[in-house]
């Protein structure tokens, strides 16, 4: 499993009017649009169906939660089945059950979860090959977590790499591993090198990893937050032309949906809309 071979199989969430009553709880930024946002996700939808043999879509509401749209948090999919995490975000751990219960649903083995005191959310996880997950230890992950996920992973052959995350606005804004970096391909990634770890930036160099750099001015309009859809070929939201023109000049073909309503409101991109179940 990486984050970067064609995706054969994904998961999404679609939108809950009544979870948005929440909305300034959950740190949106303005009050949603329930009929925009449903829309806009359809359409999201509709781009991933055509790129994807496999659109798994989940529709057990998580109620008072309008995160529950982030289908990415909750867990962990590796080769050997799915493993539930522990959000460092109280307010998101009732999504863990309601996840797992739709994935064993759809046909996926669902592994033994974390427990307390771990806690741990998917945008700080991702799979630089097949053998390396990358762990970002932050105000929602924590080494406990880590701790907890070592042995599984250890039996499947994969080595977990951490790094500490920066402080940036505080616990009370999210900063995930996957804030500042995606990867288009097993040599390409783009990234916000500002927020960038130092030991993960070389860790990069010393694999021959190029990256492609976010402008500063498009770090918050989630620049860095991109679906690699297979090799060099991903999507994101459309907010960001210097990021994309910038990833087409690496080769990348990109495709762009609008994503004011689901994306930039909630901060959570085409990563955090999404949970590949399956690549090859």
């Amino acid at each position: 499993m990486n984050a970067y071979d064609p995706i054969q199989r994904i998961y999404v969430r679609p939108p809950h009017t009544e979870a948005f009553e929440q909305w300034k709880a959950y740190g949106w930024h303005t009050e949603p649009d329930p009929q925009a946002a449903a829309d806009e996700h359809a359409g999201f939808v509709e781009a991933l169906t055509a790129a994807v043999p496999d659109v798994v879509v989940g529709t057990a509401p998580v109620p008072g939660d309008p995160d529950a749209i982030y289908a990415y948090d909750p867990t962990l999919v590796t080769e050997a089945g799915v493993i539930p995490l522990r959000p460092g975000k109280e307010g998101r751990r009732d999504e863990v059950a309601v996840v797992a219960a739709e994935l064993r649903a759809a046909g996926c083995t669902i592994l033994p979860g974390l427990e307390a005191p771990a806690t741990a959310e998917g945008g700080d996880m991702f799979f630089l090959d097949d053998r390396t997950l990358l762990a970002g230890l932050s105000y929602r992950t924590n080494e406990a977590a880590i701790e907890q996920l070592r042995p599984a992973l250890a039996e499947q052959g994969v080595e977990i790499v951490t790094f500490d995350l920066s402080h940036f606005h505080g616990p009370g804004e999210c900063l995930h591993l996957m804030s500042f970096i995606s990867p288009l391909d097993a040599d390409l990634a783009v990234v916000y090198l500002p927020m960038m770890p130092v030991r993960l930036v070389h860790l990069l160099e010393a694999r021959g990893i190029a990256m492609v750099e976010v402008p500063e001015e498009e770090f918050l309009s989630l620049g860095p937050n991109v679906l690699a859809l297979e090799p060099r070929r991903a999507i994101t939201v459309d907010a960001n032309p210097i990021t994309r023109s910038r990833m087409e000049a690496a080769g990348v073909e990109v495709q762009t949906y609008p994503g004011n309503h689901i994306c930039l409101n909630g901060d959570g991109g085409p990563t955090c809309l999404t949970r590949p179940l399956a690549r090859a």
